[in-house]
């Protein structure tokens, strides 16, 4: 991959959902580092404070706001904040996701509720929300984290995949609707990194060879800086281990 230019995103401003820890951090501190300004959202205000920290100590820009992907007045809250910090909004890197896992006969539609709120409702509002003002920029991007969950099913991996897919699904479309205003959507779907989310879905897995979270971020950083000719829609990611085309 070629290298970024450090002040690449200098003057850009993008919220990351799921910021506190694992793939969002890393995509977060990655951002920052090239100059843009960060708004971090996650549960966890204390894990996000140590980010904006670390971010800062490093000479970037970064806020924090407490948002809960599965209510919807704290997603629209997000961008208030996000244009009150920074009055613009330039990128969008919907990553906070969590999963149920189990086999479907056993479980219930409690669990279904909630990883659907969080995984494709909470995203389809941000987006929502985040559309018109990402329009009135000349660089938008979004950036959807998917799974390889989001083309693939796993066994008792049920309702998580179902949460991916129509966040895929929703992706595409989306990248349509805004293709006229210079919008690009792009959908990254990681095999197995090695994050918190994923041990709890694959304990099987050697953590050894899973991928870092800081490869996909550099992954994102490619998607946000590059406005040539040449677009994106979809990346799919594997680890090394994995087999190839599988």
């Amino acid at each position: 991959m070629a290298l970024v230019e450090n002040n690449a995103l200098e003057g850009r401003f993008a919220i990351v959902t799921g910021a506190s820890r694992g793939i969002g951090r890393a995509i977060a501190i990655g951002l920052a580092a090239h100059g843009c300004g960060v708004m971090l959202a996650a549960r966890d205000e204390a894990a996000m404070e140590d980010v904006r920290g670390e971010i800062e100590a490093a000479g970037g820009r970064a806020c924090t706001t407490v948002c809960d992907m599965g209510d919807e007045a704290s997603v629209v809250a997000l961008v208030a904040d996000t244009l009150k910090a920074f009055g613009r909004l330039d990128v969008l890197v919907n990553n906070a996701g969590f999963g149920i896992y189990g086999p479907m006969e056993s479980s219930n539609t409690t669990e279904w509720d909630a990883v659907m709120a969080v995984n494709a409702r909470g995203p389809y509002i941000l987006c929502r929300e985040a559309v018109p003002h990402l329009r009135k920029q000349s660089l938008a991007h979004i950036v959807n984290i998917g799974s390889v969950v989001s083309v693939k099913g796993y066994a008792e991996q049920a309702i998580y995949t179902a949460s991916k897919h129509a966040l895929q699904g929703m992706t595409k479309a989306l990248a349509r609707e805004v293709q006229s205003d210079g919008i690009r959507v792009h959908a990254l779907c990681p095999g197995g990194v090695d994050t918190e989310l994923v041990s709890k879905a694959r304990p099987d897995l050697d953590r050894s060879v899973l991928m870092h979270p800081e490869e996909i971020a550099d992954i994102v950083l490619f998607l946000v800086t590059r406005r040539g000719n040449a677009i994106i829609d979809e990346i799919s990611v594997r680890r090394a281990s994995s087999m190839p085309w599988a």
